[in-house]
């Protein structure tokens, strides 16, 4: 087995983390750093950033799985390697089991995130064919129109990456106070670029205020106040 699909399968990290740390040198294999694409049988001794991992002629027994529907709050970073930004998820979550995220939301961003200790399926949620929408409930500093609106849908061109965004559903609630509704608006992605949402508003000269992102598949922040989590299976994402 690949050593990056034997972190993976051990709760470690994904197996792009783990190509990341293994490009960087924190991964040794029997006191040696390890190279990408390393075949290993599972019995050898194992470091990550100096912690012995997986003991020398024992077999590492693959843990339990764990799918988290976390909400995370303003303020909290997702990588765990810049503790000079802030708490981290895992900090924040205190889960007694090593898990790590499934993708990422910005630290001034808030709302839905999943978290796991299952490398093979964040390579299912990734690999999928299927459109994998993510909604986000959007304040901006300046008032709403049509114009923004359909801007925002058919794609916007985005300098610093160079590329257009996808067509988007873009829609405002109607049932809310109308000084609300003048700077909110739901967006539902099916990509996920680099600050995408940010940066498609300040292109079209909005200021993002707050943004939460309340869905993943078929997953919703609902019934979570932030910082909380619960325990879910891979059937509520839709998912088999």
């Amino acid at each position: 087995m690949r050593i990056n699909k034997w972190l993976s399968a051990m709760g470690i990290c994904s197996r792009r983390e783990a190509d990341r740390l293994i490009a960087e040198g924190k991964i040794k294999i029997n006191g040696k750093l390890a190279s990408l694409g390393q075949e290993i049988s599972g019995e050898e001794e194992i470091e990550l950033d100096g912690e012995c991992i997986s003991g020398q002629g024992e077999k590492r027994e693959k843990p339990k799985e764990v799918l988290l529907a976390y909400y995370k709050p303003r303020g909290v970073i997702c990588t765990t390697g810049e503790k000079d930004r802030g708490k981290n998820v895992i900090e924040d979550i205190h889960y007694p089991e090593r898990i790590y995220p499934i993708g990422r939301l910005d630290k001034d961003s808030e709302g839905l995130l999943l978290l796991t200790n299952q490398g093979e399926l964040v390579n299912q949620i990734n690999k999928s064919r299927s459109e994998k929408e993510k909604e986000y409930i959007v304040t901006v500093e300046e008032d709403i129109t049509k114009h923004f609106l359909r801007e925002m849908s058919e794609g916007v061109y985005l300098k610093e990456l160079e590329r257009t965004t996808k067509p988007c559903i873009v829609f405002q609630e109607e049932n809310i106070p109308v000084a609300q509704r003048k700077r909110q608006f739901h967006i539902i992605l099916t990509e996920g670029l680099n600050r995408q949402i940010r940066r498609m508003c300040a292109t079209l000269g909005y200021t993002v205020k707050r943004l939460k992102r309340v869905r993943i598949m078929n997953l919703t922040v609902d019934g979570l106040k932030p910082g909380e989590y619960r325990e879910i299976r891979k059937e509520e994402l839709g998912l088999k």
